[in-house]
């Protein structure tokens, strides 16, 4: 069983915080020695109180599940031999009200576009079982309530 660790680190410095006009501004730390910028989303608290330049949590959210399909994407191509020069996605989450009435990621969408190379090209159909069997093993998406679509640029 692996374990995994983030270290979040906030300070209340000079602010007044009762008045809660208190920064959200924080390092998130990881074990390799990353540290990034975070805050909460302008959409939920707003500048600046916020900081728009750093990591909020639906963004990391977003970011989490877009990285886990493309890491998957890339071992399945590999070890069918199509080689990748290139993914990218332009992921998107939209936060609503789920079936309970709270707000949430209610639905992420994927849209990688992966571009081959080589005399073994996959065709669209193995492209897309290609992405079926990555969503399908994705840790971060089997780990979450909210409906992930994959909807691949072919």
């Amino acid at each position: 069983m692996a374990h995994y660790t983030a270290e979040v680190l906030w300070l209340r410095e000079e602010q007044d915080f009762l008045d809660n006009r208190y920064s959200r501004k924080h390092l998130l730390r990881f074990d390799g020695g990353l540290e990034i910028p975070g805050s909460s989303s302008p959409h939920v608290v707003s500048l600046p109180m916020s900081d728009a330049s750093a990591l909020d949590p639906e963004e990391a959210f977003v970011a989490s599940l877009a990285s886990c399909h493309m890491l998957w994407l890339l071992s399945i191509a590999a070890k069918q031999k199509f080689r990748v020069d290139r993914y990218f996605d332009a992921a998107l989450g939209v936060m609503g009200k789920n079936a309970e009435g709270k707000m949430a990621m209610t639905v992420v969408t994927l849209r990688p576009e992966v571009h081959f190379s080589g005399a073994r090209l996959p065709t669209r159909e193995q492209i897309r079982q290609m992405h079926h069997e990555a969503h399908e093993l994705c840790f971060i998406a089997n780990s979450v309530k909210t409906e992930v679509r994959c909807e691949p640029v072919l």
